[in-house]
């Protein structure tokens, strides 16, 4: 090849790049409208707040923000920053599920600027849009965008940490820097339980990697950054956190998801798994898949960006210290915001993947096999972990997502009951009746808020029974009783089989998790 060919080669290669970055970028802003589309679509639908969502609204609406600094009802633990900016919202925009749900809605919208200039800044022109793809309608980083509780704001503030700490990496930082970065990691510890493993992590990934002068030459540099993080940290672990680790039943939810011991391996291979399902989101075979993905993207930005490589790993280790210590399980939506690093880690594997294809066609020799082979599984793993979450968040477009719809349920009884008549709302739905019941214009007398739970793990199944018929005994020989439900189908079919047999049903009112009967049991049956 003489000089004009190479010449020739040269330009041909990078007009090809420019034509590639141009296209990736088209395609991931068509990607990002279409995901906020769909987030729009779900926000505005307005389903009713479901049984995690109504017990966190509780103690958001029922609470001053003093007392918000205290131990949760109804076993919730949420950041004292988040509370207050939703305590705040409901002063503002009032008491409804559009207010409750903005905070997380914008939370995630900025998740996805900073995520879009993330990916663009480290990762490759084809990984590109594939991350902004799994970003964009991966099932939980979809979901958490209109759901009330803070791990979409986990997420965004997760991304924000990783822009700024990778950009000043092993930098030795001016007096503006200094006092910026210190506030950034002090505030967002009171937003974030988490962010204190994107700090730590990160941080101490750049620690143990610098050169020996040069580690002091930081650690000198960033003391008073440390140690405002160490105070804010401090102090919101004495005001908020202690008082969450004093619930029992909190922390024995936890309990299970914890190391037996610190040689666990067992558990460790267990929990690296499960992340791959929930809360990447990736079920069936495509878990797999996805783990197989994860480790082409290592070895892809091992021989890229090694260092980059490390920083996307760093949060998964201090996460995992923590489970190891028993301090944060590693577990679903806990570890949500460790899902766009996993996201960044798998675009780079299949785009490495998919290069080599590319090189397969221009390679006449003994790899052309094996690049040929590994272009196949790229392709593969991209249709394979991009098509099933796109098509499952389009269906939302026709039909948003939901789950115990008990608002609707509760303002039809309301408006088709007649004096006189009773309310019995199963126990499952008593936390979401009783805040649609304040919003809605009931007194606490109108209703009767049941004990019995067929589906209670704790009880033998006998007692389960004779606790929800010691509930509906009272109420036979009225005339007109309504049973609200909120349950499993097969919860319903069994109790409906009950009533059938000691009454008679006059109406009816069904919606998607939640369910009005109005019944006869004024009339003895056999």
């Amino acid at each position: 090849m003489n000089k004009q060919q190479m010449f020739d080669s040269i330009n041909s290669t990078s007009l090809s790049q420019a034509k590639l970055l141009k296209f990736s970028r088209y395609l991931s802003l068509f990607l990002i409208i279409s995901g906020i589309a769909i987030r729009l679509i779900q926000y505005f639908n307005n389903r009713s707040l479901w049984f995690d969502e109504v017990n966190l609204a509780l103690n958001i609406v029922n609470r001053s923000y003093g007392e918000l600094t205290q131990t949760l009802d109804h076993n919730q633990a949420a950041p004292l920053g988040f509370l207050w900016v939703e305590k705040l919202a409901t002063q503002i925009f009032g008491n409804n599920e559009y207010a409750l749900r903005l905070f997380p809605l914008v939370s995630n919208l900025v998740a996805f600027g900073v995520f879009y200039q993330l990916v663009y800044r480290y990762a490759s022109p084809l990984a590109a849009p594939i991350a902004i793809a799994l970003f964009a309608f991966g099932r939980h980083t979809l979901y958490f965008a209109t759901e009330l509780k803070q791990y979409s704001s986990d997420i965004a503030i997760a991304l924000i940490l990783f822009w700024f700490l990778t950009k000043i990496g092993h930098k030795i930082l001016n007096t503006q820097e200094i006092i910026g970065y210190a506030l950034l990691g002090s505030l967002v510890i009171w937003f974030s339980h988490p962010s204190i493993f994107m700090l730590g992590g990160i941080e101490g990934y750049y620690l143990l990697t610098a050169a020996n002068k040069l580690r002091f030459k930081i650690l000198n540099n960033r003391l008073l950054v440390y140690l405002a993080w160490l105070i804010s940290f401090g102090l919101f672990y004495f005001l908020t956190i202690a008082n969450t680790m004093n619930n029992e039943d909190l922390a024995s939810s936890w309990s299970s998801r914890y190391p037996a011991t610190f040689w666990d391996i067992e558990w460790l291979f267990d929990a690296l798994g499960r992340f791959f399902y929930n809360p990447m989101g990736f079920t069936g075979i495509t878990d797999g898949i996805g783990i197989f993905a994860f480790i082409f993207g290592c070895v892809a930005w091992y021989s890229k960006n090694r260092a980059f490589l490390g920083a996307l790993i760093a949060p998964f280790v201090a996460t995992l210290i923590a489970a190891y210590l028993h301090q944060y399980p590693f577990r679903e939506r806990l570890v949500v915001f460790l899902v766009p690093l996993g996201i960044i880690i798998i675009a780079e594997g299949i785009a490495w993947l998919l290069n080599k294809f590319q090189t397969a066609k221009v390679i006449k020799n003994n790899r052309f096999k094996t690049s040929l082979l590994a272009g196949l599984l790229g392709a593969f793993c991209l249709v394979a972990l991009t098509i099933p979450p796109i098509t499952r968040a389009s269906n939302f477009i026709i039909h948003p997502e939901l789950k115990h719809e008990i608002r609707p349920v509760a303002e039809y009884v309301l408006s088709h009951k007649q004096p006189g008549d009773t309310i019995y709302v199963y126990s499952l739905g008593a936390q979401a009746f009783t805040y649609y019941a304040a919003r809605l214009g009931y007194s606490e007398q109108d209703y009767i808020l049941g004990l019995g739970n067929l589906s209670y793990k704790d009880k033998e199944a006998t007692q389960n029974w004779q606790e929800l018929r010691t509930d509906i005994e009272p109420l036979r020989g009225k005339s007109r009783v309504w049973f609200v439900l909120r349950a499993e189908e097969d919860e319903e079919t069994a109790i409906l089989e009950y009533l059938n047999q000691i009454g008679q049903q006059i109406d009816v009112f069904k919606q998607p998790g939640a369910w009005a009967h109005l019944y006869d049991l004024s009339k003895v049956r056999r």
